[in-house]
């Protein structure tokens, strides 16, 4: 079911899937959306999340999906007060809210209150700068050199990534932007078993921000569902 929120510059759209009542969980894909690569996966997950009894929402933030705000007119900033304007749209229901961030969407929630914070393969905001510049290096073809630092003061306007117009203003956001990090049950981590880093599960599946094409991973859709699911039972005592 498509429904929609307000937030402090406006309206934005959302899709809702499960129960009317009891916790839900607000969905945060990846910034830029990684072409398009993991939106397939989390309504997958959302399905899931409803054949258990959760409730979920996959919101649009400013500048993502159909948003009416361009992405090179958009922030970190204005991504963090929506996703917090609609936890308190919830919480004013009287439902729990509980935040899942995949991969750079973790950025989008440390503003909220919500009652925890599951992440899948978070990325700081250095890790995305880095993949920007990676793309944008890629595209000059070796006519020109970016890093972090000129890649943010390119130009006085937006600059073009991997098609897109994207701020100097959310790039320098994206600099020192960190995962918020909770200890205890209300946080978890899951990463894939291919992914070294630290997390609180490790679980087999692909990579979908890492293909050429925006993919699907059912299985691994499902197993994040089973995870989430158990996880609010902990959370909720």
């Amino acid at each position: 079911m498509i429904g929609w929120y307000d937030w402090a510059h406006g309206r934005e759209a959302m899709i809702r899937l499960g129960p009317d009542t009891g916790p839900v969980v607000i969905i945060a894909l990846p910034l830029f959306e990684e072409a398009n690569r993991t939106r397939t996966f989390a309504v997958t997950m959302m399905h899931a999340l409803a054949e258990r009894g959760v409730a979920s929402v996959l919101p649009d933030f400013p500048g993502t999906g159909e948003s009416l705000i361009a992405l090179q007119d958009s922030r970190l900033t204005m991504m963090r007060d929506a996703h917090e304007a609609l936890t308190l749209s919830f919480d004013a229901a009287g439902r729990q809210t509980y935040a899942v961030g995949l991969r750079s969407g973790a950025l989008l929630d440390p503003l909220s209150l919500n009652f925890g914070r599951w992440h899948l393969a978070p990325q700081s905001g250095e890790d995305v700068l880095r993949e920007l510049v990676r793309i944008k290096n890629a595209e000059t073809c070796g006519t020109a050199r970016y890093d972090r630092y000129t890649i943010i003061g390119e130009e006085d306007g937006p600059v073009r990534i991997g098609g897109q117009s994207v701020s100097s203003d959310l790039l320098t956001d994206l600099s020192g932007a960190l995962v918020l990090a909770n200890h205890g049950p209300a946080q978890r981590t899951v990463r894939l078993e291919t992914d070294p880093a630290p997390a609180d599960r490790k679980v087999p599946g692909a990579p979908l921000w890492r293909r050429a094409e925006p993919g699907n991973d059912p299985v691994l859709a499902e197993t994040c569902a089973d995870d989430i699911a158990a996880w609010l039972q902990t959370c909720a005592g």
